[in-house]
């Protein structure tokens, strides 16, 4: 098949498979004789198996780890069964650092003194120890290390 072909079978851009190609996620396809790219059912299996993983949340760099793996008929339900823990590891981790930041933005929220329709100063400081003037308002940074 043609890289039109594969793309629309794949569901991905020439773009995208060019790319792929270039980065070493798949291998070169023979060409015809005119120079076109001709792709194999492999190929397909590949493409879709990146994609897959990409929607699973890993990145191309970790795909193309285990993509030698997978050719060699190498990557097993363990290996798998791995990845997929350190990836639900990695997710619990970013969820936590999330709160964490929702956290931080809503007490930066709560710690607005003032109107709708005052202006904001984004100076260092407490209300009692800066004067903001009639038109601003201070507002906490949120990313200061607290004390």
């Amino acid at each position: 098949m043609n890289i039109s072909e594969l793309a629309k079978a794949s569901e991905v851009s020439t773009d995208t498979l060019r790319y792929y190609e270039k980065q070493g996620l798949i291998a070169a396809p023979l060409r015809q004789q005119n120079g076109y790219r001709c792709y194999t059912p492999e190929h397909l299996g590949l493409v879709r198996f990146i994609r897959g993983a990409q929607t699973l949340g890993f990145s191309l760099s970790e795909i193309r780890e285990v993509i030698p793996q997978l050719a060699q008929g190498t990557f097993g339900r363990a290996e798998i069964e791995a990845q997929l823990a350190l990836k639900m590891a990695q997710i619990d981790a970013h969820i936590r650092q999330l709160k964490s930041l929702k956290k931080e933005l809503a007490l930066t929220f709560s710690s607005l003194q003032c109107s709708f329709d005052q202006a904001v100063s984004l100076r260092a400081g407490t209300p009692a120890d800066v004067s903001t003037g009639p038109d601003a308002v201070l507002v906490r940074k949120a990313f200061m290390p607290r004390k």
